[in-house]
């Protein structure tokens, strides 16, 4: 393999993309037809489980140098659990997180294709009726292995394709089912299989839950009363033939995660590899908390006013105004979502969500986000100035204009272009959009577990990652996002969806004016 430039789209070639069956292959050589022996061999001789999109790469032989974005890891999940009992809401959020590192990750659900096989055939109860999942139905039985299987034959063959993290999602609640799955999977050496068990025992959750699964696909145009009655006739039939993770499945030498309310309690066993710890240790901190995430860049700095990158400014007098109004604008906000929650609180049931009333607040290190926040009061917010958000470090770039990189590095300003995702700022420490997210990580990993308002005053690279993150934005439109400044984003996290805010500080006003969010 090449040595790899430090600078250009030389750190993107073939060997780092992660553009899945896409991904051109200069000599024709893939690995669907080589020797699979060979293959096998070569993968099973790497120790090292570590495999970060970007970061890490594999020296290997010539004849297989353009087929490393086949050799990453492979992990098929394996989600367990009787319904209700948020499972969709889970991988929704694993999916995301890992796709936000990178990984291709794709979730295969099993009730959508029992519903596009089934439409509305009631022949032996095969509808979405209770009957269909009957443990005494046996014909109704088979169908639900037969899909699957062909679920897992799907999740398999796009693996193959590139991919690299495949969610089965469905009940796979019976030890029978599970040895099912096991033995079509041990016939692919190169996958590795983490079980997700997930648990709820909350009477309130369960009945929020329960409530949200009358608005499913499987009761569209069916009144509440009869959907109601259907699904808990469902769950009944489930539970007489549930068989939770244990030590008979131990025996099979499984890996797996049992999740109890949400991450309150996490059961892990035998947890193998990079990538299956970083899915449990993500799982293990996220919450249930309503709470707000607001995020802006650091007020005009002098740099910016000469269209500089990077550097260490300070602010003009503009930014200072901005930072100024900011402090206001966010203790109004903390005021009237007050307001708002306890209304809420009032009109519904509320579920016991842990929640930290004081409000944080984040900036890099760098004086032009530390002068943002100036007007905030320590005494009223917590205030942590973090290096992770730091802006990208552009190497040898770092206090040109984009003009000047044109004129002085225009094979590398043309790199860029052509590649955000993947190109690396040449010289000492420059680095590329995916060497931020991978020091972003273990903020995610705190922002998730915070019960607290938060208040990020970052840049325009950072902003964007974390905000393709939130906002799960397609990581080949996440580069190109327009964050312009002094505009403040409020992400707000939900069982069922995130919702998100804009708002524009008009200068004239100032304040801040609520504007519709472009996605």
């Amino acid at each position: 393999m090449p040595y790899v430039k430090v600078g250009s789209i030389d750190i993107a070639t073939a060997a780092t993309r992660i553009s899945g069956p896409a991904t051109a292959m200069s000599n024709g050589i893939g690995l669907s037809n080589m020797d699979p022996l060979t293959v096998s061999a070569y993968r099973r001789r790497s120790l090292c489980s570590i495999d970060q999109p970007g970061v890490v790469m594999s020296k290997l032989p010539q004849e297989l140098e353009d087929t490393q974005h086949e050799f990453g890891s492979k992990l098929v999940v394996i989600m367990v659990g009787l319904p209700a009992r948020g499972k969709s809401y889970l991988v929704k959020k694993l999916q995301r997180y890992l796709t936000w590192l990178q990984y291709d990750t794709k979730v295969f659900n099993v009730g959508n294709r029992r519903r596009i096989a089934s439409k509305g055939d009631n022949t032996n109860g095969t509808s979405h009726s209770h009957a269909f999942f009957d443990p005494q139905n046996s014909a109704a039985k088979t169908i639900r292995d037969e899909l699957a299987l062909e679920s897992l034959e799907e999740l398999i063959s796009w693996l193959k394709q590139g991919g690299r993290v495949g969610i089965h999602d469905a009940t796979n609640s019976t030890r029978e089912r599970r040895k099912m799955i096991l033995n079509r999977l041990e016939s692919e050496p190169n996958c590795r299989v983490l079980f997700i068990e997930s648990i709820c025992t909350d009477p309130v959750v369960l009945a929020h839950n329960l409530t949200m699964k009358l608005s499913s696909p499987d009761y569209k145009g069916v009144d509440e009363a009869t959907a109601r009655n259907d699904f808990k006739k469902r769950l009944e039939n489930y539970e007489r033939s549930y068989q939770t993770l244990g030590e008979e499945d131990e025996e099979d030498g499984i890996q797996y995660c049992k999740l109890i309310n949400v991450g309150k309690k996490v059961i892990a066993y035998n947890i193998q590899g990079y990538l299956a710890g970083q899915c449990i240790f993500y799982l293990m901190n996220f919450n249930l908390s309503p709470r707000c995430i607001w995020l802006t860049r650091h007020g005009e700095s002098i740099d910016n006013l000469v269209g500089k990158i990077g550097g260490d400014a300070p602010l003009s007098a503009r930014g200072k105004r901005y930072g100024a109004c900011l402090s206001r604008f966010i203790k109004y906000q903390r005021e009237e979502n007050e307001v708002l929650r306890q209304k809420e609180e009032e009109l519904e049931t509320p579920i016991n969500y842990r929640r930290d009333r004081t409000v944080a607040v984040w900036t890099s290190m760098l004086t032009r986000t530390k002068e943002t926040v100036e007007e905030f009061d320590p005494n009223e917010y917590d205030i942590k100035h973090i290096r992770f958000l730091n802006e990208i470090y552009a190497g040898i770039c770092e206090g040109l204009s984009y003009n000047q990189i044109e004129q002085l590095y225009p094979e590398e300003f043309e790199s860029r272009r052509e590649n955000k995702l993947f190109y690396r700022y040449p010289g000492m420490g420059g680095e590329s959009y995916l060497d931020v997210i991978q020091r972003l990580n273990p903020l995610i990993i705190e922002l998730e577990r915070m019960t607290s308002d938060l208040v990020i005053v970052t840049h325009r690279v950072v902003l964007r990652i974390l905000l393709g993150y939130l906002m799960d934005i397609d990581r080949s439109k996440m580069p190109e996002m327009e964050v312009q400044l002094h505009t403040l984003y409020c992400v707000e996290p939900k069982p069922h969806g995130t919702v998100v805010r804009k708002f524009k500080w008009v200068e004239e006003l100032d304040w801040f004016i609520e504007e519709p969010v472009d996605k």
